[in-house]
């Protein structure tokens, strides 16, 4: 009798592919899936055995390149990539941009292998280097704002005290406008300048649940009183270096934005905060050949409306804000202190699931933990 194969002890073939972090698939001549990796089974949610029983069609979009693609490799006999195609299903929503790498396998006769890598990788760090590019523009407009602008506002205002003690009643009242106008103008300027700290940080190693615990019992005091709170925490997870102070601010911008997302008068409002290790994402420092792996993560969802996509390539630059009184520095100002601290932030939004990620690296006693310390998963 035939052991099935995934009663089998695992090859040395077997451990390799499952070892990597990119979905790789062996398809059939009969279109059928005949292998896949662990990455594989995470990727289309659903087990090795189940996958077994299906075409590979049945997990992809109808008309999907990836199957012409296939065609083309058995046509010639030669690879083929193909890049930024959309995989999107009803079992895996939301936009699935991947790069397709489609090959024949020589040793089983019509046998295609095909690697999957998600562009989410890539593109985050495209994106935050831009974030960071944002953020390097508003420190040079806090400055010229500080000078170019608090300074004749400190005249103004107090020309504005002046009249007010020669004029009448019904005038004091444009003059208190004025002096609460200039005030609220030194407050936005106030918070720029925060862009244009460059003094180092004092950091230490925190707990970070420790921190999300302050935070959701801050949320749950005020803003968030309103709103069902989740923890998914990883209690492995080492200790972060950061700013403490730094790291509530940021923590605490996130989860207000979630729940003034979600609304007072929304049902069933939920913000989840989860961690995770998550080995294999590495970013290169501008302007050198070094790396830093990113492995710990921290999230905020909510289930909310979601962000505009007409928002969602800005939502870290200053000055782009949804809300009716809001100034848009908030999220300018969390991507500048988490790349002050090496890591990044990223959003992806869809309808009633929005979720902020934020990636950081390990610090050991060393320092930064080399890239080289844990697989890849997205060099840049």
């Amino acid at each position: 009798m035939t052991i099935a194969a995934p009663m089998a002890a695992p090859s040395g073939a077997d451990a390799v592919l499952n070892a990597l972090p990119h979905p790789v698939v062996v398809v059939s001549p009969d279109g059928k899936i005949a292998e896949a990796n662990a990455a594989a089974e995470a990727f289309f949610e659903i087990s090795l055995s189940l996958m077994r029983r299906h075409l590979l069609r049945d997990l992809v979009p109808f008309g999907s390149p990836l199957l012409t693609l296939i065609e083309q490799v058995r046509a010639r006999g030669a690879a083929v990539n193909e890049y930024k195609v959309d995989l999107g299903t009803p079992r895996n929503p939301g936009d699935r941009l991947v790069d397709l790498y489609v090959a024949p396998l020589p040793e089983q006769l019509d046998h295609v292998v095909v690697m999957l890598q998600e562009r989410t990788i890539a593109d985050k760090m495209d994106r935050q280097l831009t974030h960071r590019g944002a953020a390097r523009s508003v420190i040079a407009l806090a400055a010229m704002l500080a000078h170019e602008i608090k300074n004749p506002l400190s005249g103004i205002r107090g020309a504005a005290q002046l009249l007010e003690q020669s004029v009448d009643d019904d005038d004091r009242s444009l003059t208190r406008l004025i002096c609460d106008e200039a005030d609220r103008i030194v407050k936005l300027v106030d918070r720029m300048e925060v862009f244009g700290d460059e003094r180092p940080v004092e950091r230490e190693p925190i707990n970070i649940h420790v921190v999300l615990d302050h935070v959701k019992r801050l949320a749950q005091s005020g803003v968030g009183r309103h709103i069902k709170f989740v923890e998914d925490y990883d209690p492995s997870l080492p200790p972060v270096l950061v700013n403490r102070d730094q790291f509530i601010q940021v923590l605490l911008n996130l989860v207000k934005n979630a729940a003034e997302a979600i609304g007072e008068n929304a049902a069933g409002g939920e913000i989840a905060l989860s961690t995770a290790f998550r080995p294999g994402v590495r970013l290169s420092l501008p302007g050198t050949k070094a790396r830093i792996s990113l492995p710990l993560e921290i999230c905020v969802r909510d289930n909310g409306p979601g962000v505009p996509d007409e928002l969602m390539p800005h939502l870290f630059d200053p000055f782009v804000t949804t809300k009716l009184t809001g100034s848009g520095l908030g999220l300018a100002l969390v991507a500048k202190i988490i790349g002050d601290h090496g890591g990044i932030i990223e959003c992806e939004s869809q309808p009633r699931r929005t979720i902020f990620r934020i990636l950081m690296p390990v610090y050991t006693a060393e320092g930064v933990e080399p890239a080289g310390a844990i697989p890849s998963q997205g060099d840049h």
